[in-house]
């Protein structure tokens, strides 16, 4: 490390022990509340979709969900002459709340790195930035590929993070199973002629009558099921250009009638149908621990960080999982195209 980066790297450490009240940072410290929220507003802003779905603070490692909506109507008439007016639940209680996990999100630094950024006056902002984006972009993952709470987890066996903790899909398969359809084609010969069809009847057979016609619902989308002509980013907003165009892509193009984007790491041939208001992260407050160590060993530094999370679908009554879908133009060759076993209308494939 150069002197000239060894002093900014020491300023840099000394901030953070006086932003968290400790005499120094290069022991493990627990992260204030008021440095934990600024660090998770970076991190969703580093993000456009966690910046659209609920990232929020709870005190416990398990317990109830926050979100939850109303699971009927409430509007009602009682004639009190004869019975005892019967309120109804504003919350749909499903006897599935959230349990968070300990994570941890490790990285280092080599010194040669540091020492190209010591010549940026943003450098402290460079370490952090380069962080913050990077557990994002892991939260995403997990969100969508997370099957096991593993005691040890492998990145080698599972480059997806599969082992870190239980995301939003594999719960939706585990505790409503009866939304989920599997194994779709789609063509002149397949169960749907197209995927508009194919969402319009997902939305009818597998979300809740009262959530079918909610604004909010949107189609995410693996990347095999739309043609790059609909990947153009409708965001005009030219400085948010770079984040989305490497987080989430809005499109031009509807699916049934409901808008279409695509985030990184989805299951490249699937669809969610939900509102992104319906996913959420949940993390543990006051209990994000950090550790910033200088290890000349390997020249480099290291970052310790820690916190306990959770993957939460708030109510499951507004999703639809379609997985392993073809597109007939796929198929091998082989495959009799007039083979008729197959429904050709707008029906549900089960």
């Amino acid at each position: 490390m150069l002197p000239n980066t060894r002093l900014k790297f020491n300023s840099f450490t000394q901030r953070l022990a006086d932003l968290n009240g400790v005499k120094n940072a290069k022991e493990q410290f627990t992260v204030t509340p008021a440095v934990e929220q600024k660090l998770e507003e970076k991190i969703m802003l580093s993000s456009e979709f966690l910046q659209k779905i609920n990232v929020i603070g709870v005190e416990e490692l398990k317990g109830e969900k926050v979100l939850l909506g109303s699971g009927s109507t409430i509007a009602g008439r009682t004639n009190t002459d004869s019975k005892d007016r019967a309120p109804a639940p504003i919350a749909s209680l499903d006897n599935d709340g959230y349990e968070l996990a300990h994570t941890d999100f490790d990285t280092y630094i080599p010194y040669s790195l540091l020492d190209s950024w010591a010549r940026f006056p943003d450098f402290q902002g460079r370490i952090t930035n380069v962080i913050t984006k990077q557990i994002a972009l892991d939260r995403i993952m997990i969100g969508f590929n997370g099957t096991t709470v593993a005691a040890t987890t492998d990145r080698t066996a599972y480059p997806l993070l599969q082992d870190v903790n239980v995301g939003w899909i594999e719960k939706i398969k585990t505790k409503k199973s009866e939304s989920v359809a599997k194994d779709i084609i789609i063509g002149e010969n397949g169960h749907y002629k197209n995927l508009d069809a194919c969402v319009r009847d997902a939305v009818n057979t597998y979300i809740a009558e009262q959530y079918q016609d909610d604004t909010d619902l949107v189609v995410i989308c693996g990347r095999k099921l739309l043609d790059d002509k609909y990947l153009q980013i409708i965001n005009n907003n030219n400085d948010a250009t770079d984040k989305v165009a490497t987080d989430m892509l809005l499109t031009n193009k509807n699916l049934g009638g409901l808008p279409a984007i695509r985030v990184p790491y989805f299951p490249a041939n699937a669809m969610l149908i939900t509102s992104l208001s319906n996913l959420s992260l949940y993390f543990q407050t006051g209990k994000r621990r950090r550790t910033i160590i200088d290890y000349p060993k390997r020249n480099r530094i290291e970052d310790y960080q820690s916190s306990n999370e959770g993957y939460v679908v708030e109510t499951y009554d507004k999703v639809a999982y379609v997985e392993n879908i073809t597109l007939s133009d796929e198929l091998p060759a082989s495959v009799d195209e007039t083979d008729e076993t197959d429904e050709t209308d707008e029906t549900s494939a089960e």
